[in-house]
């Protein structure tokens, strides 16, 4: 089965290429299928990744449906269960996200000082062409490797 983004959805919705939805439940959220005219099935997926939208609530999916113009859809609650708890939600999952945060806030805030600190120094600048040219005598002044 494809995926299709939101965008892609409303476009396919607006040309009449939709021929129906499914909202099917799938653990405790629900998911998109779209059947189109071309025979191509797909599930609506996130904006920037081939990942499923989930839906945790389903009121959330019709609100979308209905903002795209579609007013019919299906419900296939087969493999639904409310009682199963969404892994990819975990406190722990959440806990390793809000530590990358927290480390890329940190390392953002140590690089502005950083580049603060460069600008507000006092010592003269160096051009560019004087630098390298120290570089090129210090290289040349180190011993030749040996094969």
């Amino acid at each position: 089965m494809q995926s299709m983004t939101l965008e892609q959805l409303r476009a396919t919705a607006s040309a009449g290429g939709v021929v129906g939805v499914t909202l099917k439940g799938e653990g405790s959220g629900f998911l998109l299928e779209i059947a189109t005219r071309s025979g191509h099935d797909a599930v609506l997926s996130k904006a920037r990744s081939l990942e499923p939208r989930r839906f945790g609530n389903p009121v959330s999916a019709l609100v979308v449906l209905r903002d795209l113009g579609i007013a019919v859809a299906q419900i296939d609650a087969t493999h639904w269960d409310p009682t199963q708890k969404d892994a990819s939600r975990s406190r722990a999952n959440r806990a390793q996200a809000m530590r990358e945060a927290h480390a890329a806030a940190a390392y953002t805030k140590q690089l502005a000082a950083e580049i603060q600190a460069a600008i507000d120094d006092p010592r003269p600048s160096i051009a560019h062409d004087d630098v390298m040219a120290e570089m090129d005598a210090d290289l040349d002044a180190l011993p030749a490797s040996v094969s």
